[in-house]
C-alpha cells in the first residue's frame, strides 16, 4: 500500500543524529530525530521540541569547555567545588554534538524558525551549494480530504544504529569518525487517522493516528498512499483503557503467579498540513501543492 509513496518520501527525508554524555562519565547516548526537506533552497521542517533541542548543544557544549578551562591547574576538591557552582553533577549532561545526514554538503550556518503555538518549527541552512536530497515533498491541497478512517504512514528514524563516534580520552571530548556505521535505517509505519485535534479555538491544528509515532520519528513526514504530505509526526500520547488487573494468577511456565497489568493505549499526534502550510507561507518559503 506504502511501498511507492515510501520511496518517494525517503527521497527529501533525513535524520538528526547526536551524542551526548553526562558530566564525569564516560558512557555516550546516541539520539535521533527526524527532518524532511521542503525545498532546494535548503528549508526543511521539524518539530520545536526537536528543534529547541538542538539549540541547547551550543549552549551545553560551552558551559563545559568553560569548566574545562577554569579546572585546569586545580586539585580534586576544588574541581567538585568548581562542579558544583557551575552545576555540573552526574545527572547532568556535560557535552552534546550533532550531526545532519545526508541533508547538504555543506553548513556554515542553520536559523530556527519557531512556531508560536504549535510544535512545529523551520530550519534554513546557510553555507551549502547543493542540497543531498532527491524530490520534493507535495503537499496535500485540499486540506480536509484525509479524513477518519484513512490509512496513513509515518518516515523516520527511532532506531539509532549508527557507530562513527569516540569519546577523545587525550582530549576529553566528544567527536565523530570517519569510519564506523553513518547511518540509521530508516523505519515506516502506518496507521489510521483516528480523529482530529482542535485548540481551545476551536482550530484543527493535528491530526490523531491509531499507532504510536516512535521515538526518532518526530519532526518525520505523515503521508498518505501516493506519498503526498498531510502532516508531521509530533508525539504520542499513552491513554488509560482500564483494563486493569491486580493480583491476578496466571499459569508461566508450570508455575502460578500472580501479576499486575495496567494498560494503555499509544496514540500518535501530527502536526495537521492546513498548519504546515500556513507556516511555510508566513516564512515565505516555496512548496508545492497537489
Amino acid at each position: 500500500m506504502f511501498v511507492n509513496a515510501i520511496q518517494k518520501v525517503s527521497g527529501f527525508t533525513r535524520a538528526i543524529h547526536s551524542i551526548s554524555r553526562n558530566f564525569g562519565s564516560t558512557k555516550i547516548e546516541r539520539g535521533a530525530a527526524t527532518l524532511f526537506f521542503v525545498n532546494q533552497d535548503g528549508w526543511a521542517l521539524t518539530c520545536k521540541h526537536v528543534a529547541q533541542w538542538l539549540s541547547q548543544a551550543d549552549a551545553i557544549n560551552k558551559k563545559y569547555v568553560q569548566y574545562q578551562t577554569d579546572s585546569q591547574n586545580l586539585t580534586t576538591g576544588q574541581r567538585k567545588a568548581l562542579a558544583k557552582r557551575m552545576g555540573f553533577d552526574e545527572s547532568k549532561v556535560a557535552e552534546m554534538i550533532v550531526t545532519f545526514v545526508d541533508c547538504v554538503d555543506h553548513i556554515s550556518n542553520i536559523r530556527f524558525f519557531l512556531h508560536p503555538e504549535y510544535d512545529l518549527a523551520l530550519l534554513k541552512f546557510e553555507g551549502f551549494e547543493k542540497v543531498s536530497t532527491s524530490g520534493n515533498p507535495i503537499f496535500l491541497k485540499e486540506d480536509q480530504r484525509a479524513q477518519p478512517g484513512e490509512m496513513l504512514g509515518r518516515l523516520g528514524f527511532p532506531f539509532p544504529e549508527f557507530s562513527n563516534f569516540q569519546l577523545n580520552q587525550e582530549k576529553d571530548c566528544l567527536e565523530w569518525l570517519k569510519t564506523g556505521q553513518t547511518r540509521s535505517p530508516r523505519f515506516p509505519i502506518e496507521g489510521m487517522l483516528t480523529r482530529f485535534l482542535g485548540d481551545k479555538n476551536g482550530k484543527v491544528y493535528g491530526i490523531e493516528m491509531s499507532t504510536p509515532g516512535l521515538r526518532g520519528q518526530s519532526g518525520g513526514p505523515l503521508f498518505d498512499s501516493e506519498g503526498r504530505v498531510v502532516g508531521m509526526q509530533s508525539r504520542t500520547k499513552h491513554l488509560h483503557l482500564g483494563f486493569d488487573l491486580e493480583e491476578k494468577e496466571v499459569i508461566a511456565h508450570g508455575k502460578v503467579k500472580k501479576v499486575n497489568d495496567y494498560a494503555f493505549i499509544h496514540l500518535g499526534e501530527c502536526i495537521h498540513v492546513s498548519v504546515i502550510k500556513d507556516f511555510l507561507r508566513k516564512n515565505q518559503v516555496i512548496f508545492a501543492e497537489g
